[in-house]
């Protein structure tokens, strides 16, 4: 959102467009937040129906995925009438779907999610409509990940990628979250509960056991959904060697399932759990 609101302050609006891949698995305050922001970027009054009408977004795992993208489809529409220069976009399936599709549980080294619906989704919606010296492809990165830029420019070359969050005035994250607050928005709850992002409604194959702990501890009931899906996975490919995280001891690396996680959690061995690996997102790179 600062992103955007910084190339809206320095350019204007009137060929801006806002682009979203959505995954079906986010947050339901998230699409809150990007539907409050699109039109606060736009000067456009609030829409308080639709931020209403995402209270009602099905959880995750509470109703079969197909049923919450079809919310989302609705959602999608009214939102992009009245926010024109919003455009919310989707693959139509979930990253359980992709990691099936492709026979792989995604890891911090292999996110084909990120592959298929962020990078792939993305990259062919623009190319669809604009050739590389009609566009202008701004990120939201900021400038502690400045190492991401060259990964990104090579992704969507021939196009030009500009991150305008890596240049001066340089901003921690503390610093746009309470810029949200002074526009009057309210900061995505994922922050709240300790998140480092807003992403994947706290899911995220990147992420390290820390980052999953703190899912477990704010969110048991997702956090069980997923444990359940890598078990699925592991069985629809017959096997228990593949999983998301990892642990090494004594330098040799072993798997790690969240049902073990958690089991080591509840049982009291948070000690041998490395909560400071939290891991990151990096959709785009």
């Amino acid at each position: 959102m600062t992103a955007a609101k910084r190339d809206a302050d320095t350019d204007g609006t009137d060929d801006m467009l806002l682009l979203f891949t959505d995954t079906l698995i986010e947050d339901r305050d998230l699409y809150r937040f990007m539907i409050e922001s699109a039109a606060f970027i736009y000067d456009l009054p609030k829409p308080v129906d639709l931020i209403d009408k995402c209270d009602s977004i099905p959880d995750v795992g509470d109703v079969p995925i197909d049923h919450r993208r079809e919310y989302l489809l609705d959602l999608a529409g009214e939102a992009m009438k009245r926010i024109p220069a919003l455009h919310w976009i989707q693959d139509g399936r979930d990253p359980w779907k992709v990691f099936y599709d492709r026979k792989w549980i995604g890891n911090s080294r292999v996110a084909q999610c990120s592959e298929e619906l962020k990078q792939k989704l993305s990259r062919n919606w623009v190319k669809a409509r604009y050739k590389p010296h009609e566009a202008l492809i701004y990120v939201g990165i900021d400038w502690t990940e400045s190492h991401r830029v060259p990964a990104i420019e090579r992704g969507w070359s021939p196009y030009r990628v500009i991150a305008p969050m890596t240049e001066q005035p340089y901003l921690y994250k503390t610093d746009m979250l309470n810029d949200l607050k002074r526009y009057g928005i309210k900061v995505p709850r994922l922050y709240d509960m300790g998140f480092s992002h807003n992403n994947c409604g706290g899911f995220c194959v990147r992420g390290g056991q820390g980052h999953f702990i703190n899912l477990l501890k704010n969110n048991r009931d997702l956090y069980l959904y997923h444990e359940a899906k890598e078990l699925e996975m592991q069985a629809y490919l017959g096997r228990t060697d593949v999983t998301i995280l990892t642990r090494t001891v004594r330098g040799v690396e072993h798997t790690l399932t969240l049902r073990e996680l958690r089991g080591e959690w509840d049982s009291g061995l948070g000690l041998q759990i490395d909560l400071l690996d939290i891991g990151g997102c990096g959709c785009y790179v």
